[in-house]
């Protein structure tokens, strides 16, 4: 079992002690959390441990008379008591504050609880400056159900380090849970999974304090190295809605985790790379995305019109390193396909955002005229390791972390002049590198 700090256990007491609070306190599970936020709506969450009734009241903190509330909604155990609240009037580009009621009583919170909309600058304004942090794998220990051994996960408090970056939004890069081996068979084991990460006392300041969007990976979806075959998929695809607020979920009638989202002037691709993709041992040529949602992408990659495309999407792309899940080992075929399309198409400023090899670093591909990314974050809280012996042809020099860690993005500049700066930081809040690109025109 880790150690906790002084702080954790002050924080854990404090939050998690039935006799400081009322009855909202004890019948908390987990969150609040915020979800999507967009112009004109934004989303909260929040885990109940019974069935309960909650909504939310919220204000623009530059006219706290005027007080909005959300409808109410009422917990279920089918849905892990887990509650989506729309914030339908709030306004672009506005700070807002939000208090949770459970069964009509106010919850309270040691820590501040609000979000912030997108601005509105399109055809007014330069874009904005914006800045969000990403990371993957979130592993929280449990020893009665782990491996026996070492604890593999560990430095909680990088989500504290986190909260204190205020970041417009979180990307949550897959692997945010870990199901396990008691965890695989059954909705009660993964739910039990995703509650008990989703409660860690260190992440609940981050939860309530900026928008999150989530893509998975294996651990979140099934086994180690799962694929399409995995016959609990619709109740971890179930959780997964259960337990994040995203904009939408699939495309064209098929159920999956595909999202996408606008904020400033980047459009972020959240893609599923488990739902469709072959058993990694199967002989032939592999998908990854599958043929459906590989040209949903180069299509909306040709429509957008945003200076720069995120692509999120749990395993390396760029990375001619062919071992593990990195793309170019299991689809090369699929892979070669998507960056050729990028190409001829000469759709610039693309960033993939990845996560999955517990290390992070920096690649670039350079396809004709065009220069395609992939910022690799990982991991947050599982076990790291040293990736720098690595053979990537694509790596950026000196972009190695091989210790627990997150992402940093930010976006600046005048509208002909925009500039992307990615860093990684380790759990303590310290900046351990960092690197400027230059949007292509």
């Amino acid at each position: 079992m880790y150690r906790l700090s002084i702080l954790s256990i002050f924080f854990f007491t404090l939050v998690f002690s039935p006799s400081m609070y009322g009855q909202a306190e004890k019948k908390l599970q987990s969150g609040p959390m915020v979800g999507m936020a967009d112009m004109l709506e934004a989303k909260l969450w929040l885990q109940t441990t019974e069935t309960a009734e909650v909504y939310a009241t919220y204000y623009a903190t530059d006219n706290e008379k005027t007080v909005f509330k959300t409808d109410a909604v009422t917990t279920l155990k089918e849905d892990g008591y887990t509650a989506h609240l729309v914030a339908d009037k709030v306004e672009p580009g506005k700070m807002y504050k939000y208090d949770m009621y459970i069964d009509g009583e106010k919850l309270s919170r040691p820590y501040p609880t609000h979000f912030k909309t997108p601005p509105l600058w399109q055809y007014r304004t330069d874009p904005p400056e914006m800045k969000f942090l990403l990371g993957s794998g979130t592993f929280i220990n449990e020893p009665k159900y782990d491996r026996p051994g070492k604890g593999y996960g560990g430095g909680y408090e990088i989500f504290e380090a986190m909260q204190k970056e205020q970041g417009d939004f979180m990307l949550w890069m897959g692997d945010n849970v870990y199901l396990r081996e008691v965890d695989f068979g059954s909705k009660t084991g993964i739910y039990h999974r995703y509650t008990h990460t989703r409660s860690t006392p260190e992440m609940q300041s981050f939860l309530a304090s900026t928008a999150h969007y989530a893509i998975w990976d294996d651990h979140d979806f099934g086994p180690n190295d799962s694929d399409r075959s995995y016959h609990m998929s619709a109740y971890t695809l179930e959780a997964f809605k259960d337990f994040w607020d995203n904009p939408t979920y699939g495309i064209f009638q098929t159920p999956s985790t595909i999202s996408a989202f606008l904020w400033g002037d980047a459009t972020f691709f959240l893609l599923d790379n488990r739902s469709f993709r072959d058993p990694n041992d199967a002989n032939g040529e592999h998908t990854l995305l599958g043929e459906e949602q590989l040209e949903w992408l180069i299509d909306a990659l040709i429509f957008c019109k945003t200076t720069f495309k995120f692509i999120c999407i749990g395993n390396q792309v760029i990375s001619s390193y062919e071992r593990y899940e990195n793309y170019i080992n299991l689809a090369p075929e699929e892979r070669q396909y998507m960056l050729r399309a990028i190409e001829e198409e000469n759709i610039k400023n693309v960033i993939f955002l990845t996560g999955d090899r517990h290390h992070s670093e920096l690649s670039l591909i350079e396809k004709n005229t065009l220069n395609i990314y992939d910022f690799t974050v990982s991991p947050l809280t599982s076990t790291s390791y040293d990736g720098s012996k690595e053979p990537n042809m694509y790596k950026v020099v000196g972009s190695d972390v091989g210790i627990r860690n997150y992402g940093v993005v930010k976006i600046s500049g005048p509208r002909l002049e925009r500039v992307v700066t990615l860093s990684l930081v380790d759990a303590q809040g310290e900046e351990l590198w960092s690197y400027d690109l230059a949007a292509q025109k």
